[in-house]
């Protein structure tokens, strides 16, 4: 898809970013572990948080927002905490846009390597990830904060042996992308 933009997220797109949250979550209904992804779903203040931090990228087409990443970091290192396309302009680039352009902003940042947890048996998910050059990481690897992420998920009730926390390397010297 040619016309992609990818810029740095803005509070006027909030409402829009939760609704295509939203959307992609619908893409889950016949996964067991719905109802809790629907539970712990992002808020407006952990959105307004990735624009604080200039950690919320946006993809736009036509001037819309059709997803986004919100990234962090964990353990000195880049973290994805959630992405999301409207399911109806998926297979289109746009996740690869919006991941590609996060791995970048990480490594201008001083990032090595960008890490992630997802869902093992979703394509969308680890297959997706692991096809632009994610793999496994294993325990012996997690840092303390990571640790602790994935704690937090297994007494929330995540199915966790469904979840598979994925790594890559990352590249530098990218420009960040600026608000509108």
């Amino acid at each position: 898809m040619a016309d992609i933009a990818i810029r740095a997220g803005c509070a006027a797109d909030i409402g829009r970013l939760l609704d295509i949250e939203r959307s992609a979550a619908a893409l889950l209904l016949e996964h067991g572990a719905h109802d809790l992804f629907a539970m712990h779903s992002l808020s407006a203040d952990d959105l307004q948080r990735g624009i604080d931090s200039r950690m919320l990228t946006v993809a736009e087409v036509g001037s819309q927002a059709v997803g986004f990443a919100l990234c962090g970091e964990v353990d000195g290192q880049a973290y994805l905490f959630e992405m999301d396309v409207l399911p109806e302009v998926g297979r289109r680039g746009i996740g690869s846009a919006l991941l590609e352009s996060v791995c970048a902003q990480a490594g201008a940042r001083g990032c090595a390597t960008i890490s992630l947890v997802t869902l093992r048996n979703v394509p969308w998910n680890a297959p997706f990830y692991a096809a632009r050059g994610f793999y496994e990481l294993p325990i012996s690897r997690h840092g303390p904060q990571l640790a602790q992420l994935i704690a937090h998920e297994q007494m929330l009730g995540f199915p966790m042996q469904l979840r598979v926390v994925m790594q890559r390397g990352v590249q530098s010297a990218a420009p960040l992308p600026t608000a509108p």
